[in-house]
């Protein structure tokens, strides 16, 4: 049915253009008119933005900048979280990645005038991603932001939820001369330690020569931050480990919970963390009109974030549960276990990222009629060049066993855990150094480098004469995309009993809190110097993955003016056709086996060779659309738009090897593996809005919008065995042999280790498939008022978004469930008038679900206020102050209940002071 509807569309799009003549006839060209961007204030930023919705074909929102190197918030994702459907995921208390219409990062296509840019993390944690982190360009260097929540045959693929174009500024945009920077200090009240008060400084210089045929614009920021964060959680939740074998189910209300499911955490963490970021963004264009029908625009693009983190944890680990019972909904609210330790361990976060773009536009207005345009483009990401670990940690504990018999317990029936232990069997206590030792290292992270290289041709041209069709617009591009990861990771797990000595490294406690008496602080760096120095450092293994996709793609778009009932009508309808070859490998050192070494670690036996596996896979898409406006009046207008918008699967998941993920004494034993086959996401989208603009800046609206998306990737799961080039992975824990477990990953003792004749493992593997499909609907409303020309205004929006597939959190088959949807809503009040300036913006966002699968963890409500005033002295000089959250408000994140906590984080309100001037 789809095909045979897809067929007639292309059908009609190719007899519409045999149908349409042009007449390119040379003839003399007027001066091009230069476009000055004129925006200031509030009220002409958010003026400016509206002119943009109305006078789009399809359903656009927008931000613009309120002067030159003045945006709206200190950060693109903070200002983008105002726009109506539009929610943003925080990292730190500050903006990284945006959500649209209840579709999270990866379904969101962000480009940089109109080019798709490359994203890297260096992180284990935060995955290989296709999203752009907004936190890595300056605000400062931005004139605009489109937001295209319909599609568009001439707008890159790429975004379900939206596509998210960034503009810059150019020097033919601009008067003769700009000159514009600004210096503030920013406060952050969260720090404890580092500098109270770090630099924010950017500018821009943009002139034109010979009568604006030649430009040069450039622009520089850079910015210094010091973070703080405390946290309490633990390291989720799961029915499955650690286990427990006759837990108390009295409680268990049996009509929600009729199987007795009972869910238990491993942990409850008490964290101390600081960070220190550094990023630098620079621009430099050159812009030629060697004639008035020529314009060459040479442009690059620059930005460099480092980041470093120091984060010390007060924990227990249960091994297992001993006994605890459950509450009315199943989770284990007092797990206990005697004979167990106390943990104490350091991370260090060391990381950078460095981005670079370089690009060539050209347009040329060959006839009053015609004009083309071609764009090319290479850009690239680097994370962690030099492949080093981003991220080190280390863990101290009590010398395990009966030799220290602390006994762990916790109280998880409130929304904030409380631990206990009882170390009076242990003399001297668990926080006496003679009673803390040595137990394990890891080093983990990527290096990932991402490069996108890009062919971009279009033409329009414009019908001069009477007639419906006013122009056709057309044109192909060619995309290369490019990822290549290095996977790195070392441990050792054998660190107790005496073989780590740690008497050099620098320990000391501070005041703990949730029960623990202390928090320790030390240094994993100095950790792990300690590891290498005494020769108990292995070697990092680096895993190689990679894809290469190549995009060829057409489009065809026909705009056209007509009216109905003397209503103006304007109609879209295009076409855009794709083809993709992907291409992906994966180079590692397979696990043969396993090393018992301690009571619950089996440490991995790698194979002496790498393996490599490479696959491939095609795919092609028809994506039409269909955008009607009509003016009923000359103030009221009502839209519809339909389109078929895709978004790619996620890097990580088309990875075509296997990764063992646990593998512990007696299990779980849990594996995962990619699908290079993976299909993109396929979205048909209707939207319907009336909108209302009854006054200069001021409009109301409402929208309606339903997705329903195929192919949608959800985790299958199957229990297996793994073969490797040895044969089956077997358990030498199932039947000890000798006095295992002993030895070390450095010197393995044979009956340690696993043999073919032990007990196969059955591994639990999860794979990404296309399994599912789904359906989004929503409502959008929107307030914006201006108060005549009394200073005042506001904007007031709320946005409801809706799915059929909702995790049920009483369900134990939730195999699919959408992230990302919740509902949000937005109220900025300003006052502006004559040389003053003062803005209020209040952000609400609902619950939502985070990460689904067999668990699930939903982030909470969160609210956040912002506030800002600026005072100009001058028509050069301004002063202005921000705060960020000023009222503090916290960070929760639980499991399928609420009292299953898995995050509490406190950041503390931000403040910034600084000074503008422009010429």
């Amino acid at each position: 049915m789809k095909a045979n509807r897809l067929s007639k569309i292309a059908i009609a799009v190719a007899t519409g253009l045999l149908c349409s003549t042009v007449n390119a006839q040379e003839t003399e060209q007027e001066p091009q008119a230069v476009e000055v961007i004129q925006v200031k204030g509030i009220r002409g930023s958010l003026t400016s933005a509206m002119d943009i919705k109305r006078d789009a074909s399809g359903v656009v929102d927008a931000i613009s900048a309120e002067d030159i190197g003045k945006f709206p918030d200190t950060n693109l994702a903070e200002s983008l979280q105002r726009v109506t459907g539009v929610s943003i995921d925080r990292t730190n208390n500050e903006g990284n990645q945006v959500t649209v219409r209840g579709f999270g990062p990866s379904f969101n296509l962000v480009t940089l005038n109109n080019r798709q840019m490359p994203n890297s993390s260096a992180l284990a944690g935060a995955g290989i991603s296709r999203s752009f982190n907004f936190r890595e360009i300056a605000a400062e260097s931005v004139s605009g932001v489109e937001v295209y929540k319909t599609g568009r045959a001439n707008v890159s693929s790429g975004g379900i939820g939206a596509t998210i174009n960034i503009k810059t500024a150019r020097p033919f945009e601009m008067e003769e001369f700009v000159a514009a920077w600004s210096a503030k200090g920013v406060m952050d009240t969260s720090v404890t330690t580092g500098d109270d008060i770090t630099p924010e400084v950017a500018g821009m210089i943009s002139k034109t020569f010979n009568d604006r045929k030649f430009g040069v614009l450039a622009s520089l920021s850079y910015s210094e931050r010091d973070s703080h964060i405390d946290r309490i959680g633990t390291q989720g939740w799961g029915r499955g480990y650690p286990g427990q074998a006759n837990p108390d189910t009295s409680a268990i209300d049996t009509d929600k919970n009729p199987t007795l499911a009972t869910w238990r955490t491993p942990t409850v963490d008490l964290d101390d963390a600081n960070y220190s970021r550094d990023r630098l963004n620079g621009q430099l264009v050159l812009q030629f009109a060697p004639s008035d029908t020529l314009t060459a625009t040479l442009d690059y693009v620059v930005s460099r974030l480092e980041e470093n983190g120091k984060m010390n944890r007060m924990s227990f680990w249960f091994d297992n549960v001993e006994e605890g019972a459950a509450d009315a909904n199943g989770t284990i609210i007092n797990p206990s276990r005697s004979n167990d330790e106390l943990n104490f361990w350091a991370w260090e976060y060391n990381f950078e990222t460095e981005n670079d773009s370089i690009g060539a536009n050209f347009e040329w207005q060959a006839t009053d009629a015609l004009n083309f345009t071609l764009d090319l483009h290479d850009s690239t990401s680097h994370a962690n060049p030099g492949a080093l670990p981003a991220e080190r940690l280390a863990n101290l504990k009590n010398p395990f066993g009966t030799l220290a018999p602390v006994h762990i317990s916790a109280d998880f029936s409130g929304d904030t855990p409380t631990a206990f232990y009882d170390d009076s069997a242990l003399e001297g206590g668990a926080y006496s150094p003679e009673n803390i030792e040595g137990d394990l290292y890891q080093e983990r992270g990527y290096e990932i480098e991402n490069n996108i290289q890009q062919i971009q041709f279009s033409g329009e041209w414009k019908n001069m004469s009477d007639g419906a069709l006013d122009s056709v617009q057309f044109g192909f591009a060619h995309t290369k995309y490019d990822v290549d990861t290095g996977n790195i990771y070392s441990a050792n797990f054998a660190l107790g009993n005496g073989a780590l000595n740690t008497d050099e490294l620098e320990f000391e406690l501070q005041p703990g809190g949730v029960g623990y008496e202390y928090l320790p602080i030390y240094s994993a760096n100095q950790f792990l110097d300690l590891v290498k120095e005494q020769g108990l450092y292995n070697e990092a293994d680096i895993q190689k993955n990679g894809i290469s996709e190549e995009t060829t793609a057409a489009f065809a778009s026909f705009d056209f003016i007509t009216e109905f009932n003397d209503m103006p009508v304007n109609a879209n309808f295009g076409l855009r056709y794709e083809e993709t070859d992907v291409e992906s490998y994966s180079v590692q050192r397979p696990v043969i086996g396993f090393n018992w070494i301690t009571p619950i670690q089996l440490s991995k036996i790698l194979a002496d060779e790498e393996v490599s596996e490479t696959l491939e896979g095609a795919y092609e898409h028809f994506l039409p659309n269909l955008d009607i406006s009509l003016g009923i009046t000359d103030e009221l207008t009502a839209r519809f738009s339909y389109s078929v918008t895709v978004a790619r699967s996620s890097i990580g998941a088309m990875f075509p090897s296997t990764n063992i993920n646990l593998h512990r004494s007696g299990g779980p034993f849990r594996a995962s593996q990619g699908n290079p086959n993976l299909l993109p996401y396929e979205s048909e989208n209707f939207d319907l809005s009336l909108e209302y603009y009854y006054d200069e800046g001021s409009y109301v609206s409402i929208g309606h919008f339903r997705k329903q998306v195929d192919n949608f990737i959800a985790s299958g799961q199957t229990e297996s065995e793994i073969i490797s080039p040895a044969g089956p992975l077997t358990d030498p824990s199932v039947n000890p042999r000798g006095n295992c477990p002993e030895g070390s990953e450095q010197n393995p003792v044979d009956a340690c280790v696993s043999i073919a004749s032990d007990p196969v493992i059955i591994w639990e593997i999860t794979s990404p498939q296309n399994l599912n499909e789904t359906r989004v609907y929503g409502w959008e409303f929107n307030v914006q008022h201006l108060f005549g020309d009394t200073g005042f205004g506001g904007v007031v929006n709320y946005t409801m978004v809706n799915s059929e597939d909702e995790y049920d959190i009483y369900s134990l088959e939730n195999d699919f469930a959408l992230s990302g949807l919740s509902d949000s809503a937005n109220l900025v009040l300003f006052y502006e008038q004559d040389d003053y300036q003062v803005r209020a913006a209040y952000n609400w966002r609902d619950d939502f679900l985070l990460t689904g699968g067999l668990e699930p963890t939903f982030t909470e409500a969160y609210s956040q206020l912002d506030i800002s005033a600026s005072y100009d002295i001058n028509d050069h000089l301004s002063v202005f102050f921000e705060g960020i959250n000023v009222t503090d408000e916290s960070t929760r994140r639980h499991g399928r209940f609420s009292n299953q906590l898995i995050d509490y984080e406190v950041y503390g309100p931000r403040y910034n002071l600084g000074v503008r001037g422009k010429f």
